[in-house]
């Protein structure tokens, strides 16, 4: 059985890219929402539409667990597919309190998408883990946008960023969550424009270790030669020069890895 991995679009090859590195003898499905992406500025209705046909689509590929690869999907709608479908559904959530552990003094910055800035979801998390109001929140649409057609690192992605990052004092803060899995790709225009002080932080590596946590609980890791079958919306993809993009975007993964 294969394990999926779901994002309205690329974002989620960086949640799939740390998976293939710990998990060598699984069989995965990467399934990008290509019809409908970007989420994060779209009615939270549309959302849960979407994850739905995503869901009732991947139920049919001899999948044993879903990863949810976007913090506006979980957000919105995990709560409905886990009561919809009896399978480990692990969804995503900006790494507040994990950056909040890391230092406790500092302020926390925590990047994502509007409707993750902005949904309930958010509020009680910060509620729960911001005891002492250290956190702050940044929607940045236009990343997802810069990710989805490969503007990684350009002059257009860097004035973007540091206009949205000039309204704050980033002398005072300890890191910068990526809360929205389209971000991780642009770790290194943020890095020249952010102080040493501040470091990254995001929730691939713990979102992959539930994973593993929930399949040993089932007995169903694996011993296989490692695959993984991509799909846009529900439609396999074959075209080379798509499949050259889902390469070019690990590639990219890959390099943003290390810093």
């Amino acid at each position: 059985m294969k394990i999926a991995f779901f994002d309205s679009g690329m974002g989620g090859l960086s949640v799939l890219h740390h998976a293939m590195k710990v998990l060598p003898h699984e069989e995965f499905i990467f399934y990008a929402d290509e019809d409908n992406v970007p989420y994060g500025t779209k009615s939270t209705e549309d959302v849960q539409r979407f994850v739905g046909e995503a869901f009732d689509f991947l139920l049919k590929q001899d999948v044993k667990a879903i990863v949810v690869a976007c913090n506006t999907a979980t957000s919105v709608a995990v709560a409905e597919m886990r009561r919809r479908y009896d399978l480990p559904i692990i969804g995503m959530e900006p790494a507040a309190k994990k950056a909040l552990d890391m230092d406790g003094t500092k302020r926390v910055l925590v990047t994502a998408t509007p409707i993750t800035v902005k949904g309930r979801k958010m509020e009680l998390l910060i509620e729960k883990v911001d005891k002492d109001h250290l956190v702050d929140r940044l929607a940045l649409p236009e990343l997802v946008t810069f990710a989805e057609r490969q503007e990684f690192n350009s002059p257009a992605v860097t004035d973007y960023l540091r206009g949205e990052l000039a309204q704050f004092d980033l002398g005072k803060y300890s890191s910068l969550v990526l809360g929205c899995t389209h971000f991780n790709y642009f770790k290194d225009t943020l890095r020249e424009l952010l102080p040493d002080n501040v470091q990254f932080v995001d929730g691939n590596e713990g979102t992959v270790r539930e994973l593993i946590r929930r399949l040993k609980e089932r007995n169903q890791l694996e011993h296989n030669p490692q695959t993984v079958t991509y799909f846009y919306s529900g439609r396999q993809v074959t075209d080379v020069v798509e499949l050259e993009r889902l390469e070019n975007c690990l590639s990219r993964l890959e390099k943003m890895y290390r810093i």
